[in-house]
C-alpha cells in the first residue's frame, strides 16, 4: 500500500511556535513561577493562523481560566480536593463555557484546574502564580503572533491568473461563434471558479491579519469577478445553443474578441459599455431574419449582449483598483 506524505515543511506559524514556546518558558523560569513549563502549552494554545484569530483565542482562554479559578474556590475549597469533585467540576464547567461562547477556553482553563488541585492550597501566592503564569503564556502569543509575512504578492498573482483564465474563456467564446464548434474542455471555467474559492479565502485571511481593518480591496476585487463568472457561466448555454450562424454573430464575437484583450483590474468598463450599445445598434440595423432558426439564434445572441451589459456594469461599480491603463478592461 502506497502512503501519499505531504514533503517535509517548517513553516512560518511553526517557528513562530517554537519561538513562543522558549520564550514563555525562559520567562515563566526567570521569574521562578511554580508549573513554568505551563507557559509553553499556554503559548501554543494562543498561536493562531491570523492576528484577529489570536487576539480572540488569548481573551476567551483568559476569561475561560478566570472561571476555572473561581470554580476551583468553590468546589476544591467548598467541597474537596478529590478526583470526584474534578469531574462534577467539569460536568458542570463545560457548559458554562459553552454557553458565554468561550468554550475555546477550556484546554487552558483545565490547565489552571489542574495546577489549582495539586498544590491543594488556594491562596494568594498560588494564585498570583497563575494569573502571572497567563500573561506569560498568553502574552508571549501574542507578541510572537503580531508577525505576519505579506501576502500581497500571492494576492495579485491570484488576481491575474484569474484575468487570464477570463481572456481564455472568452477567446473560446469567440472561436465557437465564428466556427459553431469548438474542442474546448471548459478547464478554464472550472479552474476559475476553484482559483475564486482560493482567492477570497486568502483575502480575508489578510483582513483577519489587520487589527482595524475590516475589508479588503482583493477581496471585493474577487467577490465581483465571482459576479461576472456566473454571468460567463450563464452566456454558455446561450452560445452552445445557437442553431445557426448568422450576421450579428460576427457583431457580437467581435466585441467579445475586444474584451478578451483587455481583460485588467483598471476600472474603465464604461468605454465597453458604449462599445457595448455601438454593437446594439448594429444588431438592430441588420436584417430581420427570414425563418425561425435565425429568429431564435438572434434572440439568444441579444440575451448574451444583455448578460454582457450586467458583466460590465458589475466591473463599472467596482472601486477597488485603479490603474493608469489607456485601453479599457471589462
Amino acid at each position: 500500500m502506497k502512503l501519499n506524505l505531504k514533503p517535509y515543511s517548517i513553516g512560518y506559524r511553526t517557528m513562530k511556535t517554537a519561538l513562543g514556546v522558549a520564550i514563555a518558558i525562559y520567562i515563566a523560569q526567570l521569574l521562578q513561577l511554580d508549573y513554568y513549563v505551563s507557559a509553553g502549552i499556554l503559548t501554543i494554545l494562543c498561536i493562531q493562523p491570523t492576528k484577529k484569530k489570536s487576539i480572540r483565542a488569548a481573551f476567551s482562554r483568559f476569561i475561560a481560566s478566570l472561571i476555572g479559578i473561581l470554580y476551583a474556590f468553590i468546589f476544591f475549597e467548598g467541597i474537596a480536593y478529590h478526583p470526584i469533585v474534578i469531574g462534577i467540576l467539569i460536568v458542570l464547567f463545560i457548559p458554562l463555557l459553552v454557553t458565554l461562547r468561550f468554550q475555546d477556553g477550556f484546554v487552558s482553563s483545565s490547565v489552571i484546574l489542574l495546577h489549582l488541585y495539586d498544590a491543594k492550597n488556594l491562596d494568594f501566592d498560588l494564585l498570583t502564580n497563575e494569573l502571572i503564569l497567563m500573561m506569560v503564556g498568553f502574552g508571549t502569543a501574542l507578541a510572537v503572533n503580531m508577525y505576519m509575512p505579506s501576502i500581497e504578492k500571492k494576492l495579485a498573482n491570484y488576481r491575474h491568473e484569474i484575468e487570464n483564465m477570463y481572456a481564455a474563456i472568452f477567446r473560446e467564446i469567440v472561436v465557437y461563434l465564428r466556427e459553431g464548434e469548438s474542442a474546448w474542455s471548459g478547464k478554464e471555467l472550472m479552474d476559475a471558479r476553484k482559483l475564486l474559492e482560493k482567492a477570497k479565502a486568502l483575502a480575508y485571511q489578510d483582513v483577519e491579519n489587520h487589527i482595524t481593518r475590516h475589508d479588503n480591496k482583493y477581496y471585493h476585487y474577487f467577490e465581483m469577478r465571482e459576479q461576472q463568472l456566473e454571468i460567463i457561466e450563464r452566456i454558455l448555454p446561450k452560445i452552445t445553443a445557437l442553431p445557426v450562424i448568422v450576421d450579428q454573430t460576427d457583431l457580437v464575437a467581435d466585441f467579445l474578441e475586444d474584451l478578451s484583450e483587455h481583460v485588467h483590474s483598471g476600472n474603465t468598463a464604461y468605454r465597453y459599455i458604449s462599445k457595448l450599445d455601438k454593437v446594439k445598434e448594429n444588431f438592430a440595423a441588420l436584417p430581420l431574419p427570414d425563418h425561425h432558426e435565425k429568429f431564435l439564434a438572434m434572440a439568444e445572441l441579444y440575451q448574451v449582449i444583455h448578460e454582457m451589459e450586467s458583466y460590465l456594469e458589475i466591473k463599472q461599480a467596482y472601486k477597488g483598483f485603479n490603474t493608469r491603463k489607456a485601453e479599457a478592461p471589462e
